[in-house]
Order: structure tokens, then C-alpha cells, then sequence
């Protein structure tokens, strides 16, 4: 489960502070000391127990203009713009999450605030909890490099517990290892958090799984370059046809092999021209295209 950090200081600071020091350590989540120093000014801020409504209201108002409120879904509120370091890029952002009594949970479902999907990350934070009991996790692990990401492909997550983001509870989610299905809190709460961006994370997939049979279900995280690639080659391009051929055939991503292949198979003229492509792809070398391809050659 994600590594708790305990951090006792009962300092505060407002968010500025917190930002440029958080920014100057140029916090890296793989560094243990890096790590714990964030986490120390990650503590201290939400020690500050009026920074968010403070800003809240000053939004609600009309006072501040301009900034960016949401990232990652409807809860998320962006608290610092995106500082680059040598080891990536960091922000802070806080998250509401609602009770299940709660009128925006009640019109918006409990999808929308991602509670009873489980998932990891292909990125790690920081986190904390600020306001409320926090909302609850059942925890998992598993091992990234065994798995390629096709439908249906197990695996083999690990319970590793249950618990809740109370109020002063740091912890820190580990990229590509820690699981975790959310449950609602018992009442409204908010979590405060550090993210570190990886420049490589647009290339390292975030799953969804099936907790009851062990599995992958699909691919959570959003690529560009996949949307870029098939609407080139749905255009007709010769050029963008034979890129799409190299993608297929040599792109360490096994992902973006994948997608070269669904696009092609879209413009093919008939359907043994979309099975010989399938049939190609079979013998592509990547356990994930080999998988769906055997799924979609009829």
C-alpha cells in the first residue's frame, strides 16, 4: 500500500511558501530524503486550516481571474502552476470528495469522483488529508513489468489492506505499484497533494483492473500521440500510412504499435486485406498486440 510518512511539525504555511519550497527541493518521489522533505512541506500547509477556503472564495468572488481550477476530473482544484526541475516537473492541487449523502454525489454518480474503480497510477504523489475523514481505499499491489495491458490479462494483485486519508495523514502513492479501489468518506472531505511529472509519463500506461477476477480491464490513461496517429491515417496520407508502418513495426510502445495497427486496419478495403494486417500484427514481438490481434482477425 502507499508509504505512510510520519511527520509530526505543527508549523504552518501558507501556499507560496509551500510552493517554492517544495520547487526548490526539486522533490523527486524515487529520492527517500527528497521524499521526506516535501512531505515536511506538504505537513505545514495543511497545518494552514483557512489557505483553501481563503482561495475558494476569492475564485467564488471574481477575485482571482484567470487561474486554472480543475485537472483530472471534476473535484480537482490546481493550486500551483507546473515548476520544472532537473528530476520533472511538480504541481499542487487540492480534491473534494463527497459523501454519498452529498447533493453533487447524488447528480454525478459515483464514477465521475472515481470511487469503485480500481487503479493505479502511472505518475506519484504526495498526499494528504485536510479536511473531513477522508475518503477510504482498499489497498492492492502488483508488479508493472509482468503486465502488457490487454483486456482481460491477469494481474496477480496483492491485498495489502484497508484504510482511510484522515485529517494529517501523509502518504506517499508510488507509481506503478500501489492499487487502490476509493470508497466514498463518510462525509465531505478533501485531500491536499504534491504530483510529480515524469517527462516519460505520457509512455507508461495507468490500468483500471477487475478486483474480483484479478485482472486488467483497460488502459486509463490518455495518449495524444494515438489520437494524432489514427486521424492521420484515417485522412488517407500516403506519408501518414508509412509512418504508421514504422510505428507498427519498431515503436518501443507497445501501445502506440497497437493503435498503428487499429488505424490501418480502418482504411482496409476489405475484410481479408484487415485480416492479412491482424495476421502481420501476430508476429509484431509485443505480447499485448499479439494478444488483441489473435481477438480481432476473424
Amino acid at each position: 500500500m502507499p508509504q505512510v510518512i510520519h511527520n509530526l511539525c505543527e508549523k504552518s504555511c501558507s501556499l507560496p511558501e509551500a510552493t517554492e519550497a517544495i520547487a526548490a527541493l526539486d522533490f523527486d518521489p524515487r529520492d527517500a530524503e527528497s521524499t521526506a522533505k516535501a512531505a515536511h512541506w506538504l505537513r505545514r500547509l495543511s497545518n494552514n486550516r483557512t489557505f483553501l477556503a481563503d482561495r475558494l472564495i476569492d475564485r467564488l468572488s471574481g477575485r482571482s481571474v484567470g487561474e486554472p481550477t480543475s485537472a483530472y476530473g471534476p473535484q480537482a482544484i490546481i493550486l500551483s502552476p507546473l515548476r520544472t526541475g532537473a528530476r520533472g516537473g511538480i504541481f499542487l492541487r487540492a480534491n473534494i470528495w463527497p459523501a454519498e449523502h452529498d447533493l453533487c454525489f447524488q447528480n454525478s454518480g459515483a464514477k465521475t469522483f472515481v470511487y469503485g474503480i480500481p487503479h493505479d497510477h502511472n505518475f506519484a504523489f504526495l498526499t494528504s488529508g485536510y479536511l473531513g475523514p477522508g475518503y477510504r481505499s482498499d489497498y492492492y499491489t502488483y508488479d508493472y513489468a509482468q503486465v502488457t495491458g490487454y483486456p482481460g490479462e491477469p494481474a496477480d494483485l496483492r491485498f495489502a489492506g484497508r484504510s482511510a486519508l484522515e485529517e494529517g495523514k501523509l502518504m506517499l502513492y508510488r507509481a506503478h505499484l500501489d492499487v487502490h479501489s476509493q470508497l466514498p468518506p463518510s462525509s465531505l472531505s478533501v485531500s491536499l497533494n504534491v504530483m510529480h511529472v515524469d517527462p516519460a509519463q505520457p509512455w507508461h500506461d495507468q490500468y483500471g483492473f477487475d478486483l474480483d477476477n484479478g485482472e486488467v480491464t483497460r488502459v486509463l490513461s490518455p495518449n495524444a500521440t494515438e489520437v494524432f496517429l489514427r486521424t492521420a491515417v484515417a485522412s488517407g496520407s500516403q506519408e501518414a500510412e508509412d509512418f504508421a508502418q514504422w510505428v507498427g513495426a519498431t515503436h518501443p510502445s507497445e501501445r502506440l504499435r497497437l493503435a498503428s495497427f487499429e488505424a490501418r486496419a480502418g482504411r482496409a478495403s476489405d475484410q481479408q486485406a484487415r485480416d492479412d494486417l491482424w495476421r502481420e500484427a501476430e508476429r509484431n514481438g509485443s505480447r499485448m498486440v499479439t494478444t488483441i490481434a489473435r481477438e480481432r482477425r476473424v
